[in-house]
């Protein structure tokens, strides 16, 4: 068996935020790695440390710009040239997840291309949570360990003791998302039904079910632009719920996000920090993922189970 020595954790630049809340739960630093930047915007990244034989785990969550991408891709190559024995990726939040499938004539599968590039790379395994769709594992010809955004969300709906609490799904694709909270909180669910006119644009939206007194908690793995979880905020509202709050463990918020989710009907909004705020907001609410991964770290590296992780439902 390894000894704990051989465990060393790196993070990329973007994700170094994150990076040392993992090693302060694991109880080891950080390793030393550098990245030089030519004038060009080139990238040059170098561990300032021995990793031959080594189990070493990457963090870096690969949000635009895709730099962050290549600069993970870089240093698992790094890693992989400066012999080290397990190259294992942290990337909490997986970028280009929701182009996992063709949906329209000639266009790129962009989940399973940067799947090819970290085995291209050298990786030997991935460690992310709450993939946009799960198949993605299904992706990778090694080991993922996909960790479940609800062992963080579960316990701060319990701290809410809200009475008479309802789920719902922003669109089709997340019923099975919302009906596995609602299934451990013994309650009802609702869907919101979308028509998109193109990307980040809604056309309709309609709520099918009764919401009427409820506490309703909107449940989705991503909010981007936040067109599509505050216009279900604002329908749930209308057919008479009591309260509407979100969870959602990806906080991309781009464009006006946050203007529209200030100026919404939703009462907060809870997120982990798989990406980094831009902004605060009165409105959202922020937990931590790094515990959770500490723990996944550990058991991979001790050879145990992660099923420990998971809130069972």
């Amino acid at each position: 068996m390894p000894t704990p020595y051989s465990v060393k954790l790196f993070s990329g630049s973007q994700s170094q935020y994150l990076a040392e809340k993992i090693s302060y739960y694991y109880g080891k630093s950080l390793g030393s790695v550098s990245l030089q930047k030519f004038s060009d915007g080139e990238l040059s990244p170098s561990f300032n440390e021995s990793v031959r034989g080594c189990d070493v785990f990457l963090i870096q969550s690969t949000f635009p710009p895709a730099d962050n991408l290549l600069e993970l891709l870089l240093m698992v190559d790094a890693a992989r040239r400066a012999s080290a024995k397990y190259v294992t990726l942290v990337v909490p939040y997986f970028g280009y997840a929701r182009q996992d499938r063709k949906d329209k004539p000639r266009v790129a599968i962009a989940a399973k291309l940067v799947a090819n590039l970290f085995m291209a790379a050298g990786a030997d395994r991935l460690m992310t949570c709450d993939l946009h769709a799960g198949q993605i594992q299904g992706f990778f010809d090694f080991p993922v360990d996909h960790l479940d955004g609800s062992a963080i969300f579960v316990p701060y709906l319990r701290s809410l003791k809200l009475d008479n609490l309802l789920f719902a799904s922003p669109d089709v694709g997340g019923v099975a998302r919302a009906r596995s909270f609602a299934k451990f909180f013994q309650a009802d669910i609702v869907v919101c039904d979308k028509h998109r006119k193109r990307a980040n644009e809604i056309a309709s939206m309609q709520v099918i079910g009764d919401v009427e007194g409820a506490n309703v908690v909107l449940v989705d793995d991503l909010i981007d632009t936040g067109g599509t979880i505050c216009k279900a905020a604002e329908i749930i509202m209308e057919k008479g719920a009591k309260s509407v709050r979100a969870i959602c463990t990806h906080p991309i918020m781009s464009g006006n996000a946050y203007e529209k989710i200030n100026s919404s009907v939703l009462t907060e909004i809870a997120v982990s920090d798989t990406i980094p705020l831009a902004q605060e907001s009165p409105k959202i609410k922020v937990l931590t993922v790094a515990e959770l991964f500490s723990k996944a770290i550990r058991n991979v590296h001790d050879h145990e189970s992660i099923s420990s992780l998971f809130i069972k439902i």
